[in-house]
């Protein structure tokens, strides 16, 4: 990986573009976490991300995009059998620090606020940050009537017929508080699961064959948010209470007063709660936690500060997603020595080799791990690391095994050899400039990645061939029918055999052929893209047919490029949008002889016409468009597909040269971009209205 750039040494330009990666790196891993239970980065990695935007959104604050991580919580929720609950009052998330340094910062910063002299006397509560599943629990008069998930902290998911099976959770508070208590008190906590239940079930799902768990947390998520409270009920979940929403009267004056009435009342509260005086104090107790998290019967990855005072946590208010009264003080990633047995290459279904390390098995934080990823190429020549070696390797955050050290750097081992050729095809693995990972260019001829780039093949943007969805090519390549592209215009010969399939009929088998049919003479720039070519997108594919407008020619100079002709070479960067990148991915395409037998038995099925754009008259021929937002009518690439009829220039991004922007909802930094430059500015209502005008 490059070293990251200083905020102060970026330009406005570069800021925009990583805030806008950020945003959707961020979004997506949220997504997997809150909503799907299952993640594939780390909490450390995560919160590098989240500090990263941080920095960057600290420096250029005018650059802040309307989805910035920053004002999120979790994530919203996706389509579920759950319904849907609005919460009362919003589920905040907390603001973490990873120092001492960084307590003592926020220490002096509640002071500041508050204005509070040094020897003036405040208290805070910490208490163990368990790893599960936030909730809250809403009671009337005494009554448990609705539990609901964070969700994106505005609205979760409703689990109450689940949570009524958890013991730890009072179906009704004690018969005092149902006649002189709060009419309306809502407990926040978390539903999670011990280290020994978490064991004991996955050994349960292991000899069932269902699903395995990557930790407690995703075990108590994906047990909580079931349709079937049944199956919830078969769960071992516990619960432990940490705050409050939507209160009709709160039983205190303090975090501790209320989290004391909270224990009355019947619910688990952390044993480790504790109120500190001093900052030296709350430090203490940070110490104290993580000396026994190992022995803990639950998972922890961290200590939670609050203001113990109400009035000044009323006082204190609230940032974006966080009050400012609270932090969680994050934990370091576990850590153990162990020995690299060996390392396998695992090819992914877009090609990348991935090495994966195969460790004597070693207990950390409580797991036993065997494997651990090697990220790529760069990260195994990096930690300099060979089968053989001593490695201390840590589970970060309790998700993702990865290797922090090499132990025995200076051994006599020969260095491990990076394979360049695909292990499961034998095509040629490469590396292009610029990137860290190597790629198989096997395409559609590897095993790892045929069905994938088959359904690509099929999809909207590229043939659009109606009746092949995901699970029919799963069952076709199955049982041998869909080898390659060219398979599909074979199927024809199939039609009896696929009628005997169950599911379908005389009627669906015959809509699925005559869309085959259909498709014998594509549009050549959805081939292309259709063949899933590295960097050749759909705009890529339109931009090179535009230009070579037969296929033949296109290969003709891709190959000659390949070979340093230089005068292809030319040819081929002279396209606006072509670059070295796409140059070197043709020519890789086509040097692999798979690839080539693939393509010609492709066009002994199908004869794409000449490729030509017919351009319209309209107002903005010769014009250059620029498309941010989310399209709601339409895709990005039919967008600009439009634009090209209409005789405009659909451009990626916003300068003097831009004349018109359409934006869609959640535009951002090229929306204040184009304003500042005096660009106009149409939605996509507006757009619509041109390309129907052009006719």
């Amino acid at each position: 990986m490059g070293i990251e750039k200083s905020p102060s040494d970026l330009s406005e330009a570069e800021a925009a573009n990583e805030l806008m990666r950020l945003a959707k790196q961020i979004a997506h891993h949220n997504r997997l976490y809150h909503a799907d239970d299952d993640p594939e980065i780390s909490d450390q990695e995560f919160d590098a991300l989240a500090r990263r935007n941080e920095a960057l959104e600290a420096a250029f604050p005018h650059l802040v995009r309307e989805d910035s991580p920053s004002r999120a919580v979790g994530h919203a929720v996706a389509a579920s059998p759950l319904s849907k609950v609005t919460h009362e009052v919003r589920m905040m998330s907390l603001d973490n620090a990873f120092s001492d340094e960084e307590v003592a910062e926020f220490e002096a910063r509640v002071r500041r606020y508050l204005n509070l002299g040094e020897d003036e006397p405040i208290a805070f509560t910490a208490e163990d940050k368990i790893d599960g599943l936030s909730c809250s629990l809403r009671y009337e008069n005494g009554e448990l009537v609705r539990a609901a998930t964070r969700g994106d902290g505005q609205v979760g998911e409703d689990v109450t017929a689940n949570v009524r099976h958890i013991d730890d959770i009072p179906k009704m508070l004690p018969e005092m508080l149902r006649s002189k208590g709060p009419d309306v008190f809502e407990v926040r906590g978390e539903v999670y699961m011990s280290k020994q239940a978490f064991t004991a079930l996955n050994a349960a799902q292991q000899k069932a064959g269902g699903k395995q768990f990557a930790n407690p947390r995703n075990a108590a998520a994906g047990s909580l948010r079931q349709k079937d409270a049944n199956v919830t009920a078969q769960r071992p979940l516990n619960f432990w209470a940490h705050g409050w929403g939507a209160a009709s009267e709160v039983p205190g004056e303090t975090q501790s007063d209320v989290i004391a009435r909270l224990a009355e009342w019947g619910f688990p509260i952390s044993p480790l709660f504790k109120r500190c005086d001093t900052l030296s104090e709350m430090l203490a107790q940070y110490e104290a936690i993580s000396a026994q998290r190992s022995e803990l019967p639950y998972e922890i990855d961290g200590v939670v500060y609050k203001v113990d005072r109400l009035d000044y946590q009323q006082r204190l208010g609230f940032v974006a997603k966080a009050p400012r009264w609270a932090i969680a003080r994050k934990f370091p990633a576990e850590q153990a020595e162990t020995t690299l047995e060996s390392i396998d290459i695992q090819v992914g279904r877009t090609g990348k080799l991935t090495p994966v390390g195969r460790l004597s098995p070693v207990l950390v934080g409580g797991v036993t791990v065997t494997n651990v990823t090697l990220h790529n190429r760069d990260e195994i020549a990096r930690l300099g690391v060979r089968p053989g070696d001593r490695v201390l390797v840590q589970r970060a955050g309790d998700v993702i095994p990865q290797v922090v050290k090499n132990l025995t750097p200076d051994a006599e081992r020969e260095a491990f050899d990076f394979p360049d050729h695909c292990p499961d095809c034998g095509s040629e693995a490469v590396n292009e400039e610029g990137e860290v990972d190597v790629r198989c260019t096997g395409g559609l001829i590897c095993p790892a990645q045929r069905t994938e780039r088959l359904k690509h093949f099929v999809s909207r943007g590229a043939l659009d061939i109606d009746g092949l969805g995901e699970k029919t090519i799963d069952q076709f390549f199955a049982l041998g029918w869909l080898e390659s592209p060219a398979d599909i215009f074979r199927l024809e010969d199939r039609r009896e055999a696929i009628l005997a399939l169950e599911g379908w009929q005389d009627k669906s088998v015959d809509k699925l052929l005559a869309s085959v049919k259909n498709k014998r003479q594509p549009d050549a720039a959805r081939l292309l893209f259709g063949l899933g070519i590295r960097h050749v997108g759909a705009v890529t594919a339109r931009d090179l047919m535009k230009h070579f407008h037969e296929l033949p020619a296109l290969r003709d100079a891709a190959e000659k490029a390949h070979a340093g002709d230089e005068e292809a070479v030319q040819a081929l960067t002279s396209i606006d949008g072509i670059g070295g990148a796409v140059v070197e991915a043709l020519g890789d395409f086509f040097h692999e002889p798979h690839n080539v037998a693939v393509w010609d038995d492709l066009l002994s099925e199908v004869s794409p016409p000449r490729y030509e754009v017919e351009t319209l008259d309209s107002p903005v021929a010769g014009k250059t468009v620029v498309f941010t937002g989310k399209l709601e009518t339409m895709s990005r690439d039919e967008a600009k597909a439009q634009a090209e009829r209409l005789g405009a220039k659909a451009s990626g991004s916003v300068s003097a040269k831009t004349d018109l922007l359409v934006a869609g909802p959640g535009a951002g930094s090229k929306l204040k971009k184009a304003a500042e430059l005096g660009i106009e500015v149409i939605d996509e209502a507006g757009w619509a209205a041109i390309v129907a005008a052009a006719g």
